[in-house]
């Protein structure tokens, strides 16, 4: 009962900053009237689509398509109404400073997490009232045309994805607005807020056409975690003095260099002392989260050779008529054709150390905007496709253990290791950068962050890519073709 009270007690504060914001958004009517237009005038908008592109499917009987269509129209609508509303979290921290309200706010007694999450609750609740109020208008007007209504467990999971995205972006937003130094730097840095959301859309319209209700749940669950780590990430980084104390930004390219080359380098003197102080001590770091990785590795590996066992049985039994011979042909083709590669060039040591650093690249690219969480998603991805293959090979009756010693085994005791340091480094980044750190900012927090993967990346991760293609081109084959006998 006491620890309710206090709980109680800490948030009453929280509650007075979320009614003062909510008074002076709704008399601003200059943010109000465009918010309230779009959450009325777009759902009729969406629905004259709709309606024009249900008559035209149903000429050729694509019944699919329509079922498909209204719940990825709902997911539309609900986006839209967060954009415009975003300018109000965006302009949260920086507006009050530019408007000279920001010192007797930060003047109170409020403690810094109670001032945050205050924003972050009235940035929030406001464009989520005008997504819902927007899908409830469509639903009646579909329901009143008796279109095809998607059911009741679909429209759960597109609330819950518009929830997270309202949060995703708002947080993000916030982030952004304690960080500027004006709304109109604000403003500008929402792009890229704006587009990965949209991005991210596109992949949950995939997923509503593919109708897999499991795996959108899945997809609900990742945009939460994220939205979660990026709430982390603004309450760990929130700072009064920060917001006082900047009042333009300037990009210094020499400060930039000279952080990022102190950060990278350290006071080492030469390459072995390099290694052994701050490789060694990046890697130490890691430690946990590399064994956290070999460990979900495996599981990967698993899973999806039970899957394969499982799922494509029927499909691989139609090539069990044919001769062995031929239908490692035909698996080759299959495999040389949807990954791309050109049949000459596909053991060339260079192109494939090349293929891995870019699939290494890209997945460190996803994996730094997202706290490393798609990094490791990648990652699985990458390590499920063994698990698929030696399946394949043993519903076609080849033991799937000297395929794997054999074929894998030995580029993989390198090449695997390589991926595995690469996501377990960007991972710690991401707990790094939700970690409060008072004494620094987020800038070279990242740049620190940075360093720790680029000294892994140049130490370690990029010779164990270039011996792992040096083993595949020319180790590998050989031992396929000495210990694994295809008649």
């Amino acid at each position: 009962m006491h620890s309710m009270t206090r709980i109680q007690a800490a948030l009453n504060p929280v509650w007075l900053i979320v009614q003062r914001e909510l008074r002076d958004y709704l008399r601003d009517w200059r943010m109000l009237l465009p918010s309230l237009i779009l959450t009325v005038g777009f759902p009729f908008l969406m629905n004259g689509f709709t309606f024009v592109a249900v008559n035209f499917v149903n000429r050729y009987g694509a019944n699919l398509v329509v079922e498909r269509l209204v719940p990825i129209s709902i997911l539309i609508i609900g986006f839209f109404p967060l954009t415009t509303s975003l300018l109000a979290a965006l302009e949260s921290f920086v507006g009050e400073k530019e408007r000279g309200t920001i010192e007797p706010l930060l003047s109170t007694p409020l403690e810094d997490w109670q001032l945050y999450l205050g924003k972050l609750i009235v940035s929030t609740l406001l464009p989520l009232t005008s997504s819902f109020l927007s899908i409830l208008i469509y639903i009646v007007l579909i329901a009143y045309q008796r279109m095809v209504m998607p059911s009741i467990l679909t429209i759960v999971q597109l609330l819950l994805l518009t929830v997270s995205h309202a949060v995703l972006m708002v947080s993000a937003a916030i982030v952004i607005s304690t960080q500027s130094t004006s709304i109109k730097g604000a403003n500008l840095l929402a792009s890229f807020i704006v587009i990965p959301v949209a991005i991210l859309m596109q992949g949950e319209t995939f997923l509503l056409f593919w109708g897999n209700e499991d795996v959108i749940w899945l997809g609900v669950l990742a945009v939460l975690v994220m939205a979660a780590l990026i709430v982390r990430l603004g309450l760990a980084h929130f700072q009064r003095e920060y917001l006082l104390g900047r009042e333009i930004d300037m990009l210094h390219v020499s400060w930039l260099a000279r952080t990022f080359w102190k950060y990278f380098k350290g006071e080492t003197c030469s390459v072995i002392e390099w290694y052994r102080i701050l490789v060694a001590e990046s890697l130490k770091k890691a430690a946990y989260l590399v064994l956290m990785l070999a460990l979900l590795s495996v599981v990967s590996i698993v899973a999806s050779y039970l899957w394969a066992q499982q799922e494509l049985s029927d499909h691989v039994t139609l090539l069990l008529p044919e001769s062995r011979m031929e239908r490692i042909e035909r698996l080759r083709g299959s495999f040389l054709s949807a990954s791309g590669i050109e049949e000459p060039f596909y053991l060339h040591p260079w192109f494939l150390f090349f293929h891995n650093l870019r699939a290494v690249l890209i997945a460190a690219f996803f994996g730094l905007f997202s706290f490393g969480v798609l990094n490791v998603v990648l990652y699985m991805l990458n390590t499920s496709v063994i698990g698929v293959v030696l399946g394949i090979f043993n519903l076609l009756g080849y033991s799937p253990l000297p395929i794997a010693l054999a074929g894998i085994l030995p580029h993989g005791i390198f090449e695997l290791p390589a991926l595995i340091l690469s996501c377990a480094i960007l991972l710690r980044a991401g707990i790094v950068l939700v970690t409060p750190q008072a004494q620094r900012t987020i800038g070279e927090v990242l740049l620190d962050v940075v360093a720790d993967w680029m000294r892994v990346m140049i130490g370690v991760v990029i010779p164990l890519l270039l011996i792992a293609a040096l083993v595949e081109s020319y180790l590998t084959p050989y031992l396929l073709l000495r210990f694994v006998s295809f008649p």
